[in-house]
């Protein structure tokens, strides 16, 4: 597959998220779906009931992002509604590697998301256990904010140690994601992208969606090669 965008619906209009997603579909790889409890985020997004409605209408496969508190109670659920995807945050779970292994016997790819500030070398023993590591390029919780270039080194010492363990490990990146911004990622890299205002904040979302790929694909690097299976 090589690169692979993920477009976030927290940009798209609420009112109109089965068409939104629509108008992505021959463009993109993935729906991102944050899912935000305004407790470990300040804000409030949506659940559970919302993503299954969605599934039901999505042609391509939904990525949950779950900013929630307890994600060990919740994450299972996403997974067995038929989430592709669907990912934890470090900070928030308290036994990780049970709720990952959860999340992959229920059918779902599991993903570890890890916060600007939170370094990724202590989860470096967890790799094994993920299908994906999200690093956060700007604090969780809201769309919209610009992209911090701090984490840039974080996104080159993950793919080191992703690649010294030989995994078979997708490296995604999101918040900021833009035409501006995707290149570095992927330089450092990134091979997974999740952008929200760059796509629905365009004219033409899917178009805006095949040129942040064929930026990302100017700079990937050949020996990075992903799938959609879990191998």
């Amino acid at each position: 597959m090589g690169i692979q965008i993920s477009p976030s619906i927290l940009s798209a209009d609420f009112a109109h998220l089965a068409r939104d997603i629509e108008a992505v579909s021959d463009a993109a790889d993935w729906v991102h779906v944050d899912v935000m409890d305004n407790h470990f985020v300040p804000n409030l997004t949506l659940g559970l009931p919302i993503v299954e409605s969605l599934l039901k209408h999505s042609s391509i496969p939904i990525d949950c992002h779950l900013m929630i508190a307890d994600p060990d109670r919740w994450a299972p659920a996403y997974a067995e509604a038929g989430a592709g995807s669907v990912t934890i945050h470090a900070e928030a779970a308290k036994a990780p590697i049970r709720t990952l292994r959860m999340i992959r016997a229920a059918g779902a790819r599991a993903s570890l998301a890890l916060s600007p500030a939170t370094p990724v070398e202590p989860y470096e023993d967890l790799l094994g256990e993920l299908d994906m590591l999200l690093l956060m390029t700007v604090e969780p919780g809201f769309g919209g904010q610009k992209f911090l270039d701090v984490v840039l080194p974080k996104i080159r010492r993950a793919r080191e140690l992703i690649k010294g363990r030989d995994l078979d490990l997708w490296l995604q990146v999101d918040g900021g994601v833009s035409a501006e911004t995707i290149e570095r990622c992927a330089e450092a890299g990134a091979d997974v992208f999740v952008a929200g205002s760059a796509v629905y904040g365009a004219e033409d979302p899917a178009e805006a969606v095949r040129n942040l790929k064929a930026l990302a694909e100017k700079t990937v690097r050949p020996e990075r090669p992903i799938g959609f299976g879990r191998g």
